[in-house]
């Protein structure tokens, strides 16, 4: 019991660890996009709950994560009401980077968590697999659509689904030998938003139909 309250607060603390990279990504391509603040905390707010509510839904946990923790919700509006007073005030145009580095964190703190969920509850491990990647990429999507992008999982020819999909599998191989803990979270983690950095900063290429972009 004790056990599964220890996995159970990990898998809380990552979710609003999660929650919070996300919404920052999408706080700041927001900005990137000069939406007003009514934009900008519509774009935040799908792309911090996107993905978790996804997860909750495929699941069939109710309700939904944001809802029992209402704490994320106010959490979120204030990084919207604080981040948008401090745009106001430095007038700084934000470079791509730091939503990346926000977006490829989130990614693995969200993948790491929805494996861990479905694994707590009884699934195949190809279903804890698939849970990872939509929990770790959908908020991202919802934020590139909300800002008129063609999301970066479909279009930027970069590892970003492939690395929610490894990372999940590292946390299955740990959760399998060492059990569903901290070990595994962190595996889960750090392959997943490792490999995108990673992806990132050498430029590595998904094999694309046709002649890929340079």
């Amino acid at each position: 019991m004790n056990a599964n309250l220890t996995v159970g607060a990990l898998l809380s603390g990552i979710e609003i660890a999660g929650t919070l990279a996300f919404a920052l990504s999408g706080f700041i391509e927001a900005t990137r996009k000069r939406m007003d603040i009514v934009g900008a905390a519509a774009v935040t707010f799908f792309a911090a709950f996107g993905g978790g509510t996804l997860r909750d839904l495929l699941l069939d946990r109710r309700p939904f994560f944001w809802v029992t923790h209402s704490g994320y919700v106010w959490a979120v509006l204030a990084l919207v009401v604080l981040g948008w007073l401090w745009m106001r005030a430095a007038r700084p145009s934000p470079p791509a980077w730091p939503m990346l580095w926000a977006d490829a964190f989130g990614m693995g703190l969200f993948s790491a968590a929805g494996t861990g969920m479905a694994w707590d509850a009884g699934q195949p491990a190809i279903v804890c697999a698939l849970m990872g990647v939509v929990t770790g990429v959908f908020g991202g999507v919802m934020r590139d659509v909300l800002c008129n992008e063609v999301p970066a999982v479909f279009s930027d020819h970069r590892p970003y689904a492939v690395c929610a999909f490894v990372g999940a599998w590292a946390f299955l191989a740990v959760a399998v030998a060492d059990g569903p803990g901290w070990s595994a979270l962190a595996a889960g983690i750090a392959v997943t938003a490792g490999l995108r950095l990673l992806a990132l900063a050498r430029g590595w290429k998904v094999p694309g139909l046709g002649r890929t972009p340079p």
